[in-house]
């Protein structure tokens, strides 16, 4: 199998090139119309990508929803996701959208650590309950916060739900593309990232992945609810680019799940 083109998203993807601008154009009109409840550029680390947007329910937050974006550790970044905030909104909860430095300046296990420090940082200014998802490896990255010593157990014992959407859990076939060279993964890193070998979450999670995607993030999906004795969520007719719109959607399953 050519794991190059077994892990690409976009060539099977009708009109793919459309969807980052289009997210981009949206989250724009999305900062604009929050006004005063969105505060940006929070800072979480030392670098300038260590940062996290918070956007503001109205009245006292049931809650908070913390969504780390996807784009295989290589690209993107807080900007283009804010309009994703809009279904964790409409029911109460504050939500953060949190980014992070990029492959190959840093190391996927430094992200994880960073990821770790944002959502401290986010737990420290807030009260309630916590709940995590994020996008491929997004998905990766918030399934590794339920790792041992990962977060501090006051922090972990505020988590009431986490959802990896589409997420990367076993990183060990990522040795086998081209992308390896901006990771610079060994079987010894990518078996210590890999979330599939971490021991079963000991809070409620369901893994989400659309029933058009790439067969790889199907069986990473699959993996990752066998090896932690969870339920995967397979929805009709999406794929790898619209599987997280339910984030929009206040009626959503997803949304549903994560403020329940």
């Amino acid at each position: 199998m050519d794991l190059d083109d077994a892990y690409a998203n976009a060539p099977y993807i009708p009109d793919a090139e459309s969807y980052p601008p289009r997210w981009a154009a949206d989250a724009v009109q999305f900062r604009e119309k929050m006004g005063a409840r969105a505060e940006l550029d929070v800072p979480y680390g030392a670098s300038a990508r260590q940062a996290y947007d918070f956007f503001s329910a109205e009245g006292e937050a049931k809650g908070t929803l913390v969504f780390v974006h996807g784009g295989y550790w290589l690209k993107f970044d807080k900007s283009a996701w804010s309009h994703f905030s809009e279904g964790g909104l409409a029911v109460g909860w504050d939500v953060a959208l949190v980014q992070y430095d990029l492959c190959p300046a840093v190391s996927i296990a430094d992200i994880t650590n960073q990821i770790a420090r944002a959502v401290f940082a986010i737990a420290t200014r807030t009260k309630g309950p916590l709940s995590l998802t994020g996008h491929s490896a997004g998905g990766h990255l918030v399934a590794r916060m339920l790792a041992p010593g990962m977060l501090p157990a006051d922090v972990v014992g505020r988590i009431t739900r986490v959802a990896p959407i589409s997420p990367v859990s076993d990183l060990r076939p990522l040795l086998q593309t081209t992308m390896n060279e901006q990771f610079g993964l060994t079987l010894t890193s990518a078996s210590a990232e890999s979330p599939v070998l971490q021991p079963s979450a000991e809070v409620p999670v369901r893994i989400w992945v659309g029933a058009d995607e790439r067969p790889v993030f199907l069986e990473q999906a699959q993996a990752l609810a066998e090896a932690w004795d969870v339920k995967d969520i397979v929805v009709p007719h999406k794929h790898h680019f619209d599987i997280i719109d339910a984030l929009k959607d206040a009626q959503s399953d997803l949304i549903r799940f994560l403020t329940g």
